[in-house]
């Protein structure tokens, strides 16, 4: 039974509070860069050796990053379908908070050791807890009418492609924790997920010409 639905507060408070602390988080990625200068010059480096140097680093910072704005920009499409909100959605909320802001420490940790099973099923297991909870607030949403906005519900292709970019991230996550040299070549499995979406929608909209047709 679904439960009750807060009409008190505006979901847009949520919404403001869920973009601060994206915004701290996503800066938090940064400051170890930026802590590499002072180290580099001190080591007698100089300024070329700060980008050449530190390579992974900066790669990893920009994954993270990737990773965090895909996040938040999914999280803003469908909180445009929401207009209100329940006890319940707003604890997931609060979790899928908790996974961006512990985010920055994998990203640290991949980015300061070697790439091996441990460090890419620490990094991987927290993209995948992210995963699951936006995929729960998609599906705790999905087909309630008090939760949605009547004029623009959450759709069915919406609920579909949250669920495959979990289960997606399920096999990313257990290929690299458990198969060796695998490592973060399973995040590529990711890239998979608009391709299969697009083979959906062109199979529903087929069943649909076809189904009008009879």
């Amino acid at each position: 039974m679904l439960a009750a639905v807060s009409t008190s507060r505006d979901p847009d408070r949520l919404v403001l509070f869920t973009d601060a602390v994206v915004a701290i988080a996503i800066t938090l990625l940064v400051l170890p860069l930026v802590d590499l200068v002072p180290e580099v010059q001190a080591d007698g480096g100089d300024a070329v050796s700060v980008i050449t140097e530190h390579r992974q680093e900066i790669f990893t910072f920009l994954l993270s990053f990737v990773v965090i704005a895909s996040f938040w920009l999914g999280h803003h499409r469908l909180f445009e379908h929401i207009r209100a909100y329940t006890p319940a959605m707003m604890r997931v909320n609060l979790l899928w908070l908790l996974t961006i802001v512990v985010l920055p420490f994998p990203t640290e940790i991949i980015g300061a050791f070697p790439s091996d099973r441990f460090t890419a099923g620490v990094y991987i297991g927290t993209i995948l807890a992210l995963s699951v909870c936006q995929s729960a607030l998609t599906w705790m949403v999905h087909g309630h009418k008090e939760l949605e906005k009547p004029a623009n519900p959450v759709g069915k292709q919406e609920l579909v492609s949250s669920l495959l970019l979990t289960g997606l991230t399920v096999i990313a996550y257990l290929l690299a924790s458990l198969v060796p040299g695998v490592n973060f070549y399973a995040m590529l499995l990711l890239l998979l997920s608009p391709i299969f979406m697009r083979v959906w929608k062109g199979r529903s909209r087929t069943r649909t010409g076809a189904q009008q047709s009879d």
